[in-house]
This record gives C-alpha cells, sequence and structure tokens, in this order.
C-alpha cells in the first residue's frame, strides 16, 4: 500500500514501482482500470514480463492482426490480436496486444479488455479484471467500518498512523475469518469484537456465536468476588 496527495495521479505511483518496495516480478498479473493506461508504461511491463489487464478505452486506434483464438462461449464476442496505429502509441507499444470482449447478458452490458497475455482464455482474463472490483470493495468497507473518513488527528503522521492502524485491523480480522472458517462476513466479525473490546473473553467462544448473542462469550479467568 502508498499513500499519496489526493493531486498525485495513481499512474505516477505505479510507474515509480522499481523505486518502491513491491518492484514487480515477472508472471505477475496487473488488474488495473482505464485510468493507468499509458502504453510507455505498460510497454516497459511486457518488457520485464509482467502481465496486466485493463478495459480498453472506445478511441483506442490499432488494426485487427489476426484472431487469437476462436471463441468458445456465446458470450465471448471477440478474442483479437491487434497492433496500435496511433502515432504514440504504436511508438510506445510497438509489439501486439491482445482485445478480448465479452457481452454479460444479466447486465446486458459489452466490455473489451486490453491484455499483453496470449495463454490465459478469454474467460479468466475476463475474471482476472472482475475481481479488481474486490479492491474498490474493500475500500468502501473500510470507509463505512473503520470510520477512516474522521480523523483524530490533522498532522501527517496522526492521518497516517490511523490508516495504518485501519489496514493492520482489517487484515486481522480476515486472517481470524480465514483461519478459523468463521461463517458470517468480516462486518459481523467486527461487530463482535467491538462489543467485546473491553472484556476478557475467549476467541473460540465468540467465534461460535453472532452479534446478537455475543454476551454469552466466557471469561477464561473466573471472576473472583469479595465477601
Amino acid at each position: 500500500m502508498t499513500m499519496t496527495d489526493g493531486k498525485c495521479h495513481d499512474v505516477r505511483v505505479a510507474k515509480e514501482d522499481e523505486r518502491l518496495d513491491f518492484a514487480l516480478l515477472p508472471d505477475s498479473i496487473l488488474s488495473i482500470d482505464k485510468a493507468y493506461i499509458d502504453f510507455e508504461w505498460l510497454y516497459s511491463l511486457h518488457k520485464r514480463k509482467v502481465f496486466f489487464v485493463t478495459r480498453s478505452k472506445i478511441n483506442l486506434n490499432c488494426q485487427v492482426i489476426g484472431q487469437h483464438k476462436p471463441p468458445t462461449r456465446k458470450t465471448i464476442v471477440r478474442d483479437d490480436l491487434i497492433a496500435l496505429t496511433g502515432a504514440q502509441s504504436s511508438r510506445k507499444y510497438p509489439e501486439y496486444l491482445r482485445l478480448v470482449g465479452i457481452y454479460y447478458e444479466e447486465e446486458d452490458n459489452y466490455i473489451e479488455f486490453l491484455t499483453n497475455n496470449l495463454e490465459l482464455s478469454a474467460k479468466m482474463i475476463a475474471d482476472i479484471y472482475k475481481a479488481r472490483w474486490d479492491i474498490e470493495l474493500f475500500f468502501k468497507w473500510i470507509k463505512q467500518n473503520l470510520k477512516i473518513k474522521s480523523f483524530l488527528g490533522t498532522s501527517p503522521n496522526a492521518v497516517l498512523t490511523q490508516v495504518w492502524i485501519a489496514m493492520c485491523y482489517y487484515l486481522l480480522l480476515c486472517y481470524i475469518k480465514y483461519q478459523t472458517k468463521f461463517a458470517h462476513s468480516i462486518t459481523e466479525l467486527s461487530r463482535m469484537f467491538r462489543e467485546i473490546i473491553l472484556d476478557r473473553v475467549n476467541l473460540i467462544d465468540i467465534l461460535s456465536l453472532n452479534s446478537t448473542t455475543i454476551k454469552r462469550a466466557r471469561s477464561p479467568v473466573p471472576q473472583l468476588a469479595l465477601f
């Protein structure tokens, strides 16, 4: 995770990944939206053998070189190899790209995806981009449940500290849910911890309950009474 001020464009941070701690390894797959389409940067990823999947822009200037593979599903409208024909884009990305078109019948929506991966199926390419929506859901959950909109302090250190605490808390919740196979949602688990945060109770007892029965959790140490 990298944090910047609101004036910094996302793709500027992505371009600096080699100077940051998250340098991308070969065979990594980036699922990115159209804001990251910078063909010079995308070609630098390709030369480093890093794959990317993104939405294609409507005004993309390209020429169809040939069909990548015949569509195997009726929802796959196209799966073509293309070459960029724009004066700048063709210079910045001189090699072939793959253009996959998928029609989502339930939503009555047609979407085209651009990728440099020639091995995965067209459906898998679409699924990789669809998984990117989990990022949006993650930020929505953070804002709704961890009260990240209101900060306890206004200094850079106070703001960054609160953001990192929220991230660590979310990751701990995910880890507990995954390791214990907790049946309910992350939100439910967060509510339960909020209810017993100042009580000393068994974690196993908590995970067998829900937010309405959380008061049944027992203290691991019997309470002593004075007479």
